[in-house]
């Protein structure tokens, strides 16, 4: 691991920006009140700004504008009710019901709103018993108004001040991950790849990498800056996100039959040396995303051409020294794999050219795309997608559900006097945290929350106790309280560790002395919550991954069928446009990181939930390597009139056909005979003729020792087409025999064709 790049990663991030930003609204105020002796009686302004600031979620300035407002509006009404009804605690329990439901399905709306309301539950605890508010509703209500109000306004200026930043960050984060993915990919050229583990480990990147680009296409199409205005960086990162998706695609097609490679050159150190140029490409990858991230100019970390040329010359040596008739094709699928490394290099080569454009050309740049159409439409807000979410074949309605009865188990159990809790506002908080929709996901951050709570406890134990000076305190307060917000959304574990530690350091400015009740308090809370949590996930109205199996499978089955006809009708030059190939490619991208993602929550539900989960497993690999043969097929940059030699009508009837059969079954429809005839069509190609030629060229004549690496044969394109298509076509079938071997008991609506 290089150090030094993972450093500046983490200084010139989002998450760390944002949490930078959210630490200074809070600890400014607080100072200041401290200074003049206030703090005590109006840290609930603090409070509220860290609350605002934890909905603030990244995204166009009018989404995050408008959902800040809501979330202030949100805060003040139920910090107002529930300050009124805990002099009424026979409706307390009603109070939580009502709150639980109706702050939970607003998630119907999307994510953005989905943090709001579960921050409003957390205003709920904190109001909730008056532990924390005082008897003075009017005064602490003001209070914590403010404190929203205030965040609002920080964040207003400096949307003011930098509106670019949070749009090249999230770019920048972009070619942060396809490195990673490179990383993953050089991998197979080392030395005895374990196949299993790397395609899991791509798999789970290519979920990440899906999430991330729907999360920077909101920002950057929906940015008005970005998408109207004719400056020189408002185009420069539309180019360089746009660029960043052509990218993805480029390193999608890098994929080969790594075990036949490995099988035919795994003893030459060649593999070995492309292994190495691929983590070199990640690490020219990672210094585009740190230039953005931290808006500076990016330059070549070593000289990509030189290293590229190295990598021809061991390849000819390897060439000249091992190649015969027998082997002729293995060499040309080597071949192959380096023009598609060359494509991405040329790649890299030309974004930090872009780096480098004069002012007049960033501004001429243009796309020709309608942006529009590659932004998930938002969810409007009218009481009809509210109300119809209101039944118990709503996912989101389940999960309101468990989330209201863990609520009032939590507050019910915060009652017993024999625990010696007294408060319940941590509980009810650590519920709302750990509680997710999937069961998988509640599983795993109860664990995290544990352990992050535990060890933070620990440490900050030890901090008040062997440290007393104030400064020193305030210090490690601040850094806990911004490392907490910058592990929040990634590494959850870290997040709870640091708040936990500042949380100890905020009481024990509060109220010092009192840190063996906070951490009797804290450790109990949570642990309470934890099981609270646990019981409810699984036990009422529990939504098992597996339920969903074939709706994924359904969409990503049907989204390759479309990628395939639109990567084939824009090779044959039929009519298709540029716009509606990349939408197709889009989608397809989507639903396989959503089958994928999927896939990784149901290993984590019970071991009697985990139906078909092998069958599932092979799904979901013969869908990555579908949709990545067909990024691989779309990247010739020639068309079909150019390959007479492959018999392109019938190779699309036939994986057309296959593919057909999949979604057909997936999808209980009768098979017709006629699809079941094209799968069956045997493609006229001459391109094993031309093979045998060739073969017969080597034996009878003098091998030429030709060094272009610009240049590729025209038989080694035709032999590596035609390759492509078969692999697109024996995984298609092997998809549809794991499809087939699937019970109808299992898969309710699945019938075997």
């Amino acid at each position: 691991m290089n150090y030094a790049i993972e450093l500046k990663k983490f200084a010139s991030s989002q998450a760390i920006y944002s949490a930078v930003r959210i630490s200074l609204a809070i600890v400014l105020p607080s100072v200041i009140l401290a200074h003049f002796g206030l703090l005590k009686e109006f840290f609930l302004f603090p409070l509220a700004t860290s609350f605002v600031g934890l909905t603030d979620q990244a995204g166009p300035f009018i989404r995050r504008r408008n959902a800040l407002v809501f979330a202030i509006f949100s805060f003040f009404v139920v910090a107002v009710v529930a300050s009124i009804i805990k002099s009424f605690p026979v409706l307390i329990y009603p109070e939580i019901i009502i709150f639980s439901i109706f702050f939970t399905m607003i998630g119907v709306y999307g994510q953005r709103l989905a943090a709001v309301g579960a921050l409003s539950l957390v205003v709920l605890a904190i109001f909730i018993d008056g532990h924390l508010t005082g008897d003075d509703i009017i005064k602490s209500s003001l209070i914590f108004l403010a404190g929203s109000i205030f965040y609002l306004l920080i964040f207003l200026v400096v949307s003011k001040i930098q509106p670019y930043k949070l749009a090249g960050q999230m770019i920048g984060e972009n070619y942060l991950e396809l490195g990673n993915y490179l990383s993953l990919k050089s991998k197979f050229y080392f030395k005895n790849p374990d196949f299993d583990t790397l395609y899991s480990q791509i798999i789970s990147q290519q979920i990440s990498i899906k999430n991330l680009q729907e999360e920077t296409r909101e920002t950057v199409f929906k940015t008005r800056k970005i998408v109207n205005e004719s400056t020189t960086t408002s185009r420069l990162l539309m180019l360089m996100f746009l660029n960043s998706i052509d990218l993805h695609e480029k390193l999608m097609t890098s994929e080969s039959d790594y075990r036949k490679v490995q099988e035919n050159f795994g003893n030459s150190d060649f593999l070995n040396s492309i292994g190495e140029y691929l983590q070199k490409l990640s690490e020219e990858m990672s210094n585009i995303g740190i230039a953005l991230q931290s808006g500076s100019k990016a330059r070549p970390l070593r000289n990509i051409d030189e290293m590229l040329e190295k990598i021809y010359n061991e390849y000819f040596e390897l060439r000249n020294r091992k190649m015969n008739p027998d082997n002729l094709g293995d060499f040309m699928t080597l071949r192959f794999i380096l023009n598609r490394i060359t494509a991405i290099s040329d790649e890299i080569i030309t974004i930090y050219k872009v780096f480098s454009q004069d002012e007049k050309l960033a501004k001429s740049l243009s796309t020709g795309l309608d942006y529009q159409k590659f932004v998930t439409a938002e969810e409007k807000l009218n009481s009809k997608v509210f109300l119809s979410n209101f039944s118990l074949k709503s996912g989101l309605f389940r999960h309101a559900i468990r989330i209201t009865v863990a609520l009032v188990v939590g507050y019910w159990i915060s009652s017993f006097e024999f625990l010696g809790i007294g408060h319940s506002y941590w509980i009810l908080i650590t519920i709302v945290a750990i509680l997710k929709p999937a069961y998988a996901t509640t599983k795993h951050r109860n664990l995290l929350r544990l352990y992050g709570t535990i060890s933070g406890a620990i440490v900050a134990y030890g901090i008040l106790y062997f440290i007393g000076n104030e400064k020193i305190i305030f210090v490690l307060f601040l850094m806990a309280m911004i490392l907490c917000f910058t592990f929040l959304k990634t590494k959850y574990s870290w997040a709870v560790f640091f708040m936990t530690i500042y949380v100890f350091l905020a009481f024990n400015i509060l109220k010092p002395g009192n840190v063996n009740m906070i951490f009797k308090d804290r450790v109990l809370d949570t642990a309470i919550a934890g099981a609270v949590a646990f019981m409810v996930s699984y036990f009422v109205l529990p939504v098992w991954e597996h339920t969903k199996n074939l709706d994924f499978m359904r969409r990503t089955s049907l989204s390759n069928i479309n990628y395939f006809s639109a990567a084939m009708a824009f090779f044959k030059n039929e009519k298709i446009e540029e716009q509606e190939y990349k939408l197709t490619r889009k989608a397809a991208i989507i639903d396989l990181a959503n089958l994928s993602d999927n896939f990784q929550r149901m290993i984590s539900d019970p071991k009697n939930q985990q139906k078909k989960l092998e069958h599932l497993h092979q799904f979901v690999i013969t869908s990555h390597l579908i949709t990545a043969y067909i990024a691989s097929f779309s990247q010739y940059s020639e068309t079909s009139k150019d390959y007479p030699e492959i018999d392109f009508n019938s190779w699309d009837l036939k994986i057309s056909a296959e593919l057909g059969r999949t979604d057909s079954i997936l999808n209980q429809k009768n098979i017709d005979e006629n699809i079941l005839e094209e799968s069956k069509i045997k493609p006229l190609d001459t391109v094993e003729n031309l093979l045998e030629n060739r073969r017969k060229e080597l034996v009878e004549n003098e091998f030429f020792d030709r060094r272009d690496p610009s240049r590729i044969s025209h038989l080694t394109e035709l032999k590596n087409l035609k390759e492509i298509l078969e692999l697109i076509y024996d995984v298609a079938r092997e998809q549809r025999k794991v499809v087939e071997s699937l019970e109808p008991e299992i898969q309710s609506t699945m019938v075997k064709q």
